[in-house]
């Protein structure tokens, strides 16, 4: 399980060091603020949707090495999905990352890369760090105004 938890540590610090599609997205038709106040994680999602499918998304900000992962690893994920697939790797996302410790590993295993994050769950006061790109990529996708904190979440009704 070590060897497990390492390979997780060492996906993490990689896209911690090397984020992946950060920066500005020209064009993008959808775009949403998140801010962290307890930690002071901020970022901007930007989105191209087109015809509900997720072409290409970036984020720029500064962060915590958790909410830079999640950020990075977030868009990888993200490319070429529709909208409804997006919605549900959100609730898939939030579902690994704040069970219990212990909870079945099936939860993140259906998860890929983003697994990389789960042992977050044993931090509980991590959790808003990697959650902080998910909840943001709910309000771009619902063209929410305002900046996404730690304690407000962006409702779909």
């Amino acid at each position: 399980m070590s060897d497990l938890r390492d390979l997780y540590q060492e996906v993490i610090f990689d896209h911690y060091r090397r984020p992946r599609n950060r920066g500005v997205l020209p064009g993008a038709n959808h775009t949403a603020r998140g801010h962290n106040p307890l930690c002071g994680d901020e970022l901007t999602l930007y989105l191209v949707v087109e015809d509900g499918i997720v072409k290409d998304v970036r984020f720029e900000g500064q962060g915590c090495a958790i909410a830079t992962a999640s950020a990075s690893l977030m868009t990888e994920a993200l490319k070429g999905k529709s909208e409804a697939q997006a919605e549900a790797l959100f609730g898939q996302f939030h579902d690994m990352i704040t069970a219990p410790p212990g909870a079945p590993r099936e939860l993140s295993d259906a998860l890929g890369k983003l697994a990389a994050l789960s042992g977050v769950r044993e931090f509980p006061a991590r959790i808003k760090c990697a959650t902080l790109a998910w909840h943001t990529l709910r309000a771009a996708l619902h063209e929410a105004s305002g900046t996404v904190t730690e304690t407000k979440t962006i409702s779909t009704e």
